[in-house]
């Protein structure tokens, strides 16, 4: 007899389509088993040999959380690269060793959650270091290279899945999961929504992940644009996964919803396909999502269609093709090509503030070497651990020997002397070495513990002389001779157990908090004090411990003594990641924190030729002018000091470009909650003021000229080219910058726009000419009187050059366009958040599904313009849509009040809306100024007569 092979079931066949596939495996699942694939861990199918699946593998700028992974530079670094090329090689890195680590894990996913895409709109922000920049068209070109890089070069199979983060307007960590974001309908369309919608539009994205906060008074979890924008941009099948805790948030801080039974199934009919809530445990999200079903708020279709979404990614991945999958056997991990990419990406990631000539140095020169990140490699939250690491300081000695190098690190060094007489003590151990936090890997690295194996500190006669950090805000670190930085593990006693501060809750950061004729130690992660008892010193809530800090050396005296006989002084300074200015928490101020003044000051005391190497995930205010020379350049990863020690030397010429604007003083920014970037005039775009250095700033080694500049139009693109030549002597980078403005617009519109840019490399005297095919789209905005995008007609100048106001050459084009017309009111009326400006007010939700509506903020009295209205030949009548209580003053031009609806107070709730007529006589073209006040809300205005 002959033996029949088991039939295949369709969903196993490579052959076919895999929407046929999908529907296929649709069929045979189960609801149940369907139901539990909604979880960010979806269960295995083993009676239809389908495997595990977990959304989330974090991988920003190289493989997080997973243990060892090669470490590239902070993403705000790979932003100031401006090169798409080498964050495409990144990318690329990225995903193999990605593959690499799956292979002996299989707790490493293939659905990345990356890049970040949220634009530096306030350089305050806590996670400043996880965007590429405050422009979006920056963003998305680097955004873009990334996630080709991510998922492959193949036309079917991906080598990993990557998801934009965070959906949307998303730029403050206070209040974050109950704050909303006002965002205007121009703002949203012409900065918002841009950078995600270049990013998918370019075919290499699997989907998005909603941010915890709301915009225009909804959540983003239940937003309509997810829908509306989103998914109107490709036609493929994108994964919407939740934040973590997000969908219990609509519950319980938003009280948007009175059940999570509601929320979940408003989330999923909005879109959300994956809930990422209460970790590994399905189980309560699951129980939520089949109630909602039972109490019929959810339909077997809208399970199957996000479902679907899910599944197509895993087709995609090669998961149900695993013979045909050309990722499969993928190993490259830890490779030199990839040891030579990272240094590449910390050498182009460094950016030249300003230079005397003291750069590059000399060969033989003496240099002392200070600051508290001149021996530090600092990691990130989302950073994998380290497995090669250079300091500056590491670097230095390497590039230029030891002995011509000395070193202070500028710590102040204190012993804390207890009210009994005694000494803080760090007690000998003889406990083996710890690896380091994260090494082993974790799915959620924020429940890593503490070190227990090592003896509390105690007290003695002499005790311990500690190194002081004051990272500012009161915030400081204590670190023992050993290297060990003074931590709380549960058990609440304090040891010198963790090799840097780090953890979702750091448990190395105290405060000295004055008390009687000493101090209070208090513990910043616990909130409790610091007392010493019979067992140990620990933290507790009574008790607490006065002590005396007795001072045995400042940092600037030690910066003092090594500095004087040098013949150049680099001071290395900056941030903490895990303090003051992360996740969870935004930064107070943009200063130099105090402690890095003192030793900035005192260097450039003893020795004028100081330079200052600033190291950090965002802007600094600090003033460079009496400094030989000043560089900056993010947390740059594994190979940072030996890029920094290159490009000192001069073997390299820098040639990174700031990525967002650096502002000379906090007066310059606006409020952190304001997201109102046209009328704020907020970033490089719209910013009057002088900045400290512009967008796209960054000097070299030698010099470039621009010129040829020629540019015409033709289908819907405008043809732009012009040369740079290398004219000193020395081969370098130029970042080629191409802006454009409106010459005389009708309203509002940028200072200049980032439309194209360029890295080349030139040899000294070499010239290459840059040509650039700019579509006619870039030069639209979103006009609220007609509700879409429109090209204005008229000239408009194009601006080429080194940086946002570095132009070389200029030219005017005259582009053909849509001329404006006067508001249609009598047809359309006014859509409350349609205005052309406003003042004291924000835009909340019309409905908990859809649409806008105003209101003033509390405590102010809203005023909006709606600029050139026709009323025709004449209206005598207003209507208003409204809800809650207060009133609205109608006036034209600025003159009296015409007319006005008042709606008292009453038990309807926020999205009960009544209509309210009054009389009015107009006619013509006039501006409509609409006056707000109370805590009423205002939807629409209509005419008639």
């Amino acid at each position: 007899m002959t033996a029949h092979p088991p039939h295949t079931p369709p969903f196993r066949d490579p052959h076919l389509p895999f929407a046929k596939r999908i529907d296929d495996l649709l069929s045979r699942l189960t609801l149940d088993e369907k139901t539990g694939f909604l979880h960010q861990f979806a269960p295995a199918v083993e009676r239809l040999g389908i495997p595990a699946f977990r959304t989330g593998q974090e991988a920003l700028h190289g493989v997080a959380w997973m243990g060892p992974a090669t470490v590239f530079p902070q993403a705000v670094g790979l932003g100031a690269t401006w090169n798409t090329d080498l964050v495409r090689r990144i990318g690329e890195a990225v995903s193999k060793e990605v593959r690499a680590m799956r292979a002996r894990d299989d707790r490493v996913g293939l659905n990345i959650w990356a890049p970040t895409v949220n634009l530096l709109r306030h350089p305050l922000w806590g996670r400043n270091e996880e965007g590429y920049s405050e422009d979006p068209k920056l963003t998305s070109a680097i955004a873009t290279a990334y996630t080709h890089g991510l998922r492959g070069d193949h036309p079917t199979y991906w080598r990993t899945a990557p998801v934009l983060k965070h959906w949307l307007a998303h730029n403050n960590e206070t209040d974050r999961a109950t704050s909303s974001s006002s965002v205007r309908p121009r703002v949203l369309h012409e900065y918002d929504l841009r950078a995600f919608r270049e990013t998918v539009e370019a075919g290499a994205v699997a989907g998005v992940m909603p941010a915890y906060n709301l915009v225009n008074g909804r959540p983003n979890h239940v937003s309509p644009y997810l829908r509306e924008h989103l998914r109107a941009w490709t036609d493929e099948e994108l994964l919407v996964c939740s934040d973590a805790g997000a969908p219990s948030n609509l519950v319980d801080h938003e009280h948007y919803f009175d059940t999570h039974e509601e929320a979940t199934a408003a989330s999923l009919r909005a879109g959300v396909d994956s809930f990422t809530d209460h970790g590994t445990d399905s189980a309560q999200m699951v129980g939520r999502i089949r109630k909602a079903y039972e109490q019929g708020l959810l339909t077997e279709a809208d399970i199957d269609t996000a479902v679907r979404r899910q599944l197509s990614v895993r087709f995609r991945l090669g998961e149900f093709d695993p013979h045909d999958d050309p990722h499969a056997d993928v190993r490259d991990f830890d490779t030199p090509a990839h040891r030579a990419l990272a240094q590449e990406a910390a050498e182009q990631a460094i950016v030249l503030l300003r230079n005397d000539g003291v750069l590059p140095l000399a060969p033989g020169t003496r240099l002392a070497v200070v600051g508290l990140l001149a021996d530090e490699c600092k990691l990130d939250w989302y950073s994998g651990t380290l497995i090669h690491r250079s300091t500056p300081l590491e670097g230095l000695y390497e590039r230029f020997g030891a002995e011509r190098v000395e070193f202070a690190e500028g710590v102040d060094r204190v012993r804390l002397k207890t009210s009994a007489g005694a000494f803080l003590h760090v007690l000998a151990s003889d406990a083996g070495e710890d690896e380091a936090r994260g090494a082993e890997g974790a799915l959620d690295p924020a429940l890593l513990a503490g070190r227990t194996d090592l003896p509390p500190l105690t007290t003695d006669a002499t005790g311990t002389e500690f190194a002081l950090i004051d990272w500012d805000e009161g915030v400081l670190t204590l670190r023992a001779p050993d290297g060990r930085y003074l931590s709380v593990a549960e058990d609440g006693y304090l040891r010198a157990s963790a090799d840097q501060p780090g953890g979702w809750v750091v448990q190395e950061t105290f405060r000295l908090e004055p008390h009687a004729n000493g101090h209070l130690l208090r513990h910043i992660g616990t909130g409790r004090h610091v007392t010493v008892a019979a067992d140990g010193v620990k933290v507790a809530d009574e008790n607490a411990e006065t002590f005396e800090l007795i001072i045995a050396e400042r940092g600037e005296d030690a910066v003092t003594r090594v500095t004087s006989e040098a013949d150049v002084v680099l001071v290395v300074a900056g941030n903490d990641p895990h303090i003051n200015g992360r996740e969870t928490e935004d930064r107070a101020s943009l200063r130099l924190p105090v402690h890095q003044e003192r030793l900035l000051r005192a260097a450039r005391a003893a020795n004028p030729r100081t330079v200052l190497a600033l190291v950090s995930a965002y802007p600094y205010a600090v003033d460079t002018s009496d400094l030989a020379a000043a560089l900056w350049t993010a947390h740059g990863g594994q190979a940072a000091g030996t890029a920094l020690a290159r490009v000192l030397a001069g073997d390299v010429s820098p040639a990174g470009r700031l990525p967002q604007t650096w502002y000379e003083n906090d007066a310059d920014l606006p409020g952190l909650l304001d997201y109102d970037v046209i009328g704020s005039r907020q970033t490089y775009l719209y910013f009057e003021g002088t900045p400290l250095f512009p967008f796209g700033h960054g000097l070299s080694y030698t010099s470039f000229s621009y010129g040829d500049l020629t540019s015409r139009a033709a289908d819907g693109t405008l043809h732009v080219s012009f040369a740079i030549t290398n004219t000193g002597d020395v081969t370098a980078d130029e970042v080629a910058q191409l802006y454009t403005r409106a010459v005389d617009p009708a309203l509002p519109r940028p200072r200049r726009e980032l439309v194209a840019h360029r890295r080349v490399t030139l040899a000294p005297g070499a010239r290459e000419e840059l040509s650039f095919e700019v579509s006619l789209r870039a030069f639209e905005f979103w006009d609220v009187a007609q509700g879409r995008s429109r090209l204005e007609p008229g000239p408009y100048e194009l601006l080429a050059g080194a940086s946002s106001e570095d132009i070389r050459l200029r030219t005017t084009v005259l582009l053909d366009g849509e001329p404006g017309a006067p508001r249609p009111v009598l047809q359309r009326g006014l859509e409350g958040a349609d205005f052309d400006e406003q003042s004291g007010v924000e835009i909340v939700d019309r409905t908990r599904t859809a649409g806008d509506a105003v209101t003033a903020a509390e405590g102010r009295t809203g005023e909006l313009v709606f600029r050139d209205c026709d009323f025709g030949d004449g209206v005598s009548e207003v209507t208003m849509t409204v809800s809650g209580e207060g009133a609205v003053e109608l006036s034209l031009d600025g003159g009296t009040v015409l007319a006005a609806v008042q709606v008292e107070e009453s038990d309807s709730g926020p999205y009960d809306y009544t209509t309210l007529g009054a009389g009015i006589v107009a006619e013509g073209v006039h501006d409509v100024r609409l006056r707000l006040r109370g805590p009423l809300r205002l939807a629409h205005v209509g005419f008639s007569g």
